[in-house]
């Protein structure tokens, strides 16, 4: 039981710094979001041949052993805004300290966006996002295959990828380190705009 009670509140340290990004909600935002992933290696591309997509500006991940994440974002068909979605991630297993990243989730077609905008979307085992940092040394890609993701800048990103299942998903970090980067086990929530 201490031991339970201690990890919750380093958790609880870890994600404070954190706390004031996930209420980030402004237009401004998103925008430079999008932009970042525009301008970033392969994912760039994905805009013009994805069904839609759903932009996260603004994650906020940390943990000790148990970890936590958690953002929100926007889902947009055909380049427009069309709801909301929330994600949250716990896991547990060797993880050390909080980090915040950006991510862009590309739906290939009709029926992976619907698949997203059910309410009720995750990611399974073994999910992974291709990462386009300059901080990243390699990842596996959703596509199963291992990349590259080392560049000079966020803007210079270098990066190889494709869908699986019908979705891209992309990473930038924003700030902090942490050992553990899956996206297996996020969670989405989706509400249409009103």
């Amino acid at each position: 039981m201490r031991i339970s009670l201690s990890y919750f509140t380093a958790l609880l340290i870890l994600a404070l710094p954190f706390t004031h990004v996930w209420a980030d909600d402004d237009d401004a935002k998103y925008q430079e979001a999008k932009e970042v992933f525009q301008k970033a290696g392969a994912s760039g591309t994905y805009f013009d041949k994805s069904y839609g997509y759903a932009l996260l500006p603004t994650i906020g991940k940390g943990g000790v052993g148990v970890g936590a994440a958690h953002g929100s974002g926007r889902v947009y068909k055909g380049g427009v805004y069309v709801g909301d979605t929330s994600m949250t991630q716990l896991s547990i297993g060797w993880q050390l300290g909080a980090q915040a990243y950006s991510q862009i989730i590309f739906f290939q077609d009709k029926r992976a966006f619907d698949e997203f905008t059910s309410g009720n979307f995750e990611f399974g085992a073994g999910a992974s996002a291709v990462a386009i940092t300059a901080g990243a040394s390699a990842s596996t890609s959703t596509a199963g295959g291992s990349t590259t993701g080392i560049s000079g800048g966020k803007n210079d990103a270098s990066t190889a990828g494709g869908y699986s299942k019908g979705v891209a998903v992309f990473t930038v970090a924003k700030g902090g380190l942490m050992y553990e980067a899956t996206i297996s086990g996020q969670k989405f929530s989706y509400k249409p705009k009103q």
